[in-house]
């Protein structure tokens, strides 16, 4: 193994590395303001918007996203209403194209999660905030959805993962990420395994940080269903042995 090429490598794949994590932090936001409207109309919006949502995300968690890049990078162009529109100076850019398909991907999957753990929200939850005379709206805002969110986080963290492993996909429409990166270093070199290696290694890196840095958020979200009681036995016990 070419531990040299490997190291001489580095600066340009972390640039690469870079430009993934671009990817992934705009397509989670965009997927999020996607996400948190739909799943709130799917389970209490009017009942003629449910199959259109349900359709929505039967289709994006249905078809390979390489095949939904494809569609979008060079299906739209087909267009010429498109190509006439305030839009195609950003439709015509690989990697708005990439966000734009990633978002609409991740939205889609993320409103699946969050509309499960709305339904999931106890009922007495949202008695109790009737009761006080919260309206519907101010209910979902206060309770639920913060509710929502922390039982939909340990899910939301395996998509997040499962999106910031698909940005290489990006690599196939030119965008110059890890992995498109890599396969240009490749293409000079010859030595794939050197370099693949390598980016792997950067993947992991990258995934061990985001897992962590979303097991913190869910341990912090929910630390006030810990035992109160768990330390005073704790206690208790060394007091009872000494």
């Amino acid at each position: 193994m070419n531990f040299e090429l490997m190291v001489e490598s580095l600066p340009d794949l972390l640039g690469g590395a870079l430009l993934t994590l671009q990817l992934l932090a705009l397509s989670l936001a965009g997927g999020m303001a996607i996400a948190a409207p739909l799943a709130v109309l799917a389970v209490v919006g009017p009942r003629i918007l449910r199959p259109v949502i349900g359709a929505y995300v039967a289709f994006f968690r249905g078809t390979p996203l390489l095949v939904q890049i494809f569609l979008v990078y060079y299906g739209l162009a087909q267009f010429d209403i498109v190509r006439d529109s305030v839009l195609w100076p950003w439709l015509r850019q690989p990697w708005f194209c990439a966000i734009l398909t990633f978002a609409l991907n991740t939205g889609a999957y993320t409103t699946y999660i969050l509309r499960g753990a709305i339904r999931a929200v106890p009922a007495g939850e949202i008695e109790a905030a009737r009761a006080c005379g919260m309206s519907t709206a101010l209910a979902y805002r206060a309770i639920v959805l913060p509710y929502a969110a922390r039982l939909a986080l340990p899910a939301y963290t395996n998509e997040v993962v499962s999106m910031m492993k698909s940005t290489s996909l990006a690599s196939s429409i030119t965008v110059m990420e890890l992995t498109g990166v890599a396969n240009t270093i490749v293409a000079r070199t010859f030595a794939p395994y050197e370099l693949f290696v390598t980016a792997a290694i950067i993947y992991l890196a990258i995934t061990y940080v985001l897992t962590s840095l979303l097991r913190w958020a869910e341990r912090r979200s929910s630390r006030h269903l810990r035992s109160p009681t768990s330390n005073g036995a704790l206690t208790e016990s060394a007091h009872a042995s000494a």
